[in-house]
């Protein structure tokens, strides 16, 4: 990936990881992440880079003027510069490389502490490509309880309504993808490693199903369709490893 996809990446990966919110794009150049009519932040898109807009109120503000000396002189331009209205500070942060958006990541979190709680790791189940098992429709081990929520926001996510096969996992003898191996069964071996979790690169595009929708968009995705569409099947989302 170049700086640019990296960034699209990364940002969802945090905020996905990190939050529970429902993301709401025009359909051409705009995302928002809300949680019901307030907006935790905006992104922009464009060829050459990415638009972030926070807008801090004066508690937020507050918290940011303690904190200034944590922040690089660029992040501290935008904020100087940024135009205050009736409803707070509307920070513009254009975002073209990881390290920028590292800062970015930490006035989100002034703007609204992470409200995403992960799942229990007790009886985790994980693949050789790192995606929790236990957490997917397809599982032997899921109930059909837990299906019942689950498929109408994957019927939503994926435009599909068949989720009829039934897998054991990787290391079981009637795996779905034994006889056709998965891109992670496949490259694993290539690397003289046993699966990807043991990989220095670890996680890529090539580890998950699910990572090419971990991308900024600009369609409309709730919460809960996020959290059974998507999380499960792109690694440590559930595990508060990332950023």
């Amino acid at each position: 990936m170049n700086n640019l996809e990296k960034v699209s990446h990364e940002t969802m990966v945090f905020m996905r990881g990190k939050y529970r919110l429902d993301e709401i794009g025009d359909g051409r150049d705009e995302l928002k992440f809300k949680q019901g009519q307030k907006t935790v932040l905006t992104v922009y898109t464009h060829e050459d880079k990415f638009t972030f807009l926070i807008i801090f109120g004066i508690k937020e503000r507050e918290i940011f003027e303690a904190r200034r000396d944590e922040f690089s002189k660029d992040i501290l331009n935008y904020y100087d510069d940024a135009k205050t209205y009736h409803d707070g500070k509307w920070i513009f942060i254009d975002v073209t490389e990881p390290a920028q958006l590292e800062e970015v990541k930490r006035l989100i979190q002034i703007k609204k502490k992470p409200n995403r709680k992960p799942f229990p790791k007790e009886t985790a189940v994980y693949s050789k490509c790192g995606q929790r098992c236990d957490l997917c429709v397809h599982y032997t081990g899921t109930t059909e309880e837990q299906r019942a929520v689950m498929e109408p926001l994957l019927n939503k996510m994926w435009e599909n309504n068949d989720w009829s096969m039934r897998c054991n996992g990787c290391y079981s003898d009637d795996c779905y993808c034994k006889d056709d191996p998965c891109n992670a069964k496949g490259c694993a071996p290539e690397k003289g490693i046993a699966e990807c979790r043991e990989c220095s690169e670890f996680p890529c595009i090539r580890a998950t199903s699910a990572d090419y929708r971990s991308m900024i968009h600009t369609q409309v995705h709730y919460a809960d369709e996020i959290t059974w569409g998507i999380l499960p099947y792109v690694p440590w989302q559930y595990e508060g490893q990332q950023g």
